[in-house]
């Protein structure tokens, strides 16, 4: 008979809520807590969880605090229970230098919703999504290896970065964009006051820009605080180019404003998708060497190459009790993926699926 596995979740908003539908969805027995009871009673009816409290023998906890508290829940999460243990919050060089258990890594998944708490919460959130793991030369390879597994069985494409890494990119790609839709809204709620209209005629491609700016502004608070020199960056990187961008539209530079148009449709034709067909994969078996934090790097080569992994496994070898790490990636990026893989180390072997 197999022994359900078990799961906790601390912290049952948005995020926890949507981990926990999910993972339940999936024959795991999720238990949970968090810090307003009122939330864990809801949780508890609406199927999130199947029980209260924390389980000292989970497989895995998810901490989906607040950015300011995880580090104390995570070690909280390490002293009472005995698996791994990972975060939701999408901040992660602070977690990352206070935590430096084995056990532990860093997580965020790149989803959410304009929903708040519970009320958002979907099992299927996580499909399609990226979900960002950040470890670090203390997290044992085993961990990294099942929560990335995890990830994978949420229906996640797993990414990995170094933390600070991470919070320079997600500066850019999610917190710096969070801000300029709230600041065009604000823009256009200050001029809807003097033509009523205005408002009225806001959608399609305004709707879609500013779509995030609905968002839970009680997060980014903390958010602001704990990424402040990235988000900054940010910042600082988007006023230039919009005082770039008013120069060409002042000047009637038509040459230079078709070509700023021009690279950024590109830019935007490129993001990846999803959908590679099964002919159009490769297998790579990497074994793994004998030196820590060897299994991430494999994911850290892909994020640095543009190489999407859509499927990663870690088996033993018949040789010893070291692990040979099994991905799947798009035949195109082969040579590219091996190349990077010999440079540093390890020893591939690719074959195709058709």
């Amino acid at each position: 008979m197999t022994t359900q596995r078990r799961a906790n979740i601390i912290g049952l908003g948005l995020i926890g809520g949507s981990v926990g539908l999910a993972l339940r969805e999936r024959g795991w027995c999720v238990h949970g807590d968090d810090s307003d009871q009122t939330r864990v009673d809801r949780a508890l009816k609406l199927g999130v969880l199947d029980e209260q409290g924390l389980c000292e023998q989970a497989e895995i906890t998810f901490v989906a605090t607040p950015v300011l508290t995880i580090a104390d829940q995570v070690k909280r999460a390490l002293s009472e229970t005995s698996g791994i243990v990972t975060d939701v919050g999408s901040v992660k060089g602070a977690i990352a230098a206070a935590i430096t258990d084995p056990r532990f890594v860093a997580g965020h998944p790149m989803a959410g919703s304009e929903l708040e708490g519970l009320d958002g919460a979907d099992p299927t959130m996580f499909t399609g999504a990226v979900w960002v793991l950040t470890p670090t030369s203390d997290t044992a390879d085993s961990t990294f290896a099942a929560m990335a597994a995890i990830a994978a069985e949420l229906g996640a494409d797993v990414v990995a970065l170094t933390p600070d890494r991470h919070d320079q990119v997600v500066a850019v790609v999610s917190h710096v964009p969070h801000l300029a839709a709230a600041t065009l809204m604000g823009l256009a709620s200050e001029r809807g006051e003097e033509h009523a209209a205005l408002l009225r005629l806001a959608a399609g491609g305004f709707r879609d820009m500013t779509r995030i700016a609905s968002g839970n502004p009680g997060i980014w608070l903390d958010i602001c605080a704990e990424n402040r020199e990235a988000i900054l960056s940010g910042l600082d990187g988007l006023i230039d180019g919009l005082r770039r961008m008013r120069e060409i539209v002042r000047d009637d530079d038509r040459a230079a404003l078709y070509e700023r148009l021009r690279r950024a449709r590109e830019a935007r034709a490129n993001l990846p998708v999803r959908g590679t067909h099964p002919n159009e994969l490769a297998e790579v078996r990497i074994p793994i060497p004998d030196r820590p934090g060897a299994a991430a790097e494999v994911f850290t080569l892909a994020a640095e190459l543009g190489v999407n992994i859509t499927s990663f496994e870690v088996v033993h070898s018949v040789e010893g009790n070291r692990g040979v790490a099994i991905v799947l990636i798009d035949v195109h990026d082969t040579e590219l993926f091996r190349g990077g893989l010999l440079a540093r180390g390890f020893h591939p072997a690719v074959q195709r699926l058709d």
